[in-house]
Formats: structure tokens, sequence, C-alpha cells
């Protein structure tokens, strides 16, 4: 399998440059104007995505979730939710590789194959990057305001994460 992943990609290359040239187009130019058109699409995403990781940065150092986690604990322990599943919750919408982290760590210590992992892995496919997703897209096409995108990307949100805990309370709980 390791000898098969390291001809693929070549072999795709030779493919792509092969039909290029049966088509009679210019590879080795189409190619130059395509690295340079990625190159300005990275020059207009760049300042977006630092500010969105400065803005993330600074929201995980504040301490704002441990507070909101500590004014729902009383709510999750009455309905009796596991409390660990809230922190990605909350940072799912945010940062995809810091829900992912929380998402492994409660594999770690629960078992994926737990009720809270299985809410876990249910969370993950229920909702979004949202804050990300657009501070990419818009953010490469240059458009600064959003309108409703932010507002009902973020109740998609919450109405994923109400669904997966109903989900995962029907067919495990």
């Amino acid at each position: 399998m390791n000898t098969i992943s390291k001809i693929i990609i070549p072999l795709f290359v030779f493919g792509i440059i092969f039909y290029g040239v049966k088509k009679k187009v210019n590879v080795y130019d189409t190619f130059l104007e395509g690295a340079r058109d990625g190159l300005i699409m990275v020059f207009h995403i760049a300042p977006t995505i630092i500010a969105m990781v400065f803005a993330v940065n600074i929201f995980l150092d504040s301490n704002f979730l441990e507070g909101v986690l500590s004014f729902l604990k009383p709510v999750f322990n009455h309905m009796h939710l596991p409390m660990d599943i809230v922190p990605m919750a909350l940072l799912r919408p945010i940062s995809g590789s810091a829900s992912l982290a929380i998402m492994n760590d409660i594999f770690l210590n629960y078992g994926p194959d737990s009720f809270i992992g299985r809410l876990a892995s249910t969370l993950q496919g229920c909702t979004d990057t949202t804050i990300y997703v657009l501070a990419l897209y818009f953010g490469s096409i240059r458009i600064t305001k959003t309108r409703y995108a932010l507002p009902v990307g973020l109740f998609a949100d919450l109405m994923g994460i109400i669904a997966a805990f109903i989900i995962t309370f029907i067919f495990f709980g």
C-alpha cells in the first residue's frame, strides 16, 4: 500500500500534463498562471485567517469558557448530561481543531463506544465551524457585510447541537 501511495500522485500529475498536451494547452504557462492566482488568493485570505486565529486565542485565554461551564454545570448535572461535552459544543462553531482535540480527549478518557464518545462523534457531524467558514469564504472574495450569515450559521449550529443530543439519546441512551 505504501508503494501505491508513493506512485499515485506522480501518475496523477503526469496524467494532467498528458491531458493538457493532448488538448494543445501550454501546460507550463497555465501552471504558472494558476500558481500566481493562488498566491493572490492567499494574500487576500491571510489577514482574515490571522484575525480569526487571534480572536480565537483571545477568547480561549479570557477564561470566558470556564465561566460559562461553571454556570451551566448545575443545569447539565440536573439533566444527567455529561459535562465534558460542553466545551466541545461551545468551541465547535469557533475552532474545528479545538473541538477535535476535545473529542480526542473524550475518546481517550471514556472510549469512542461510550455514550459520551458517541455523543461527541454525533456532535462533530451535526455542527460546523461556522466562524472559520465565514472568515475563510467571505474573506477570500472580500465580502465585509455578512448580513444574516453569522446569526443563521450559529442558529444552525445550535440546532445541530440539540439534534446531536436528541439523536444520541434516542439511539444510544
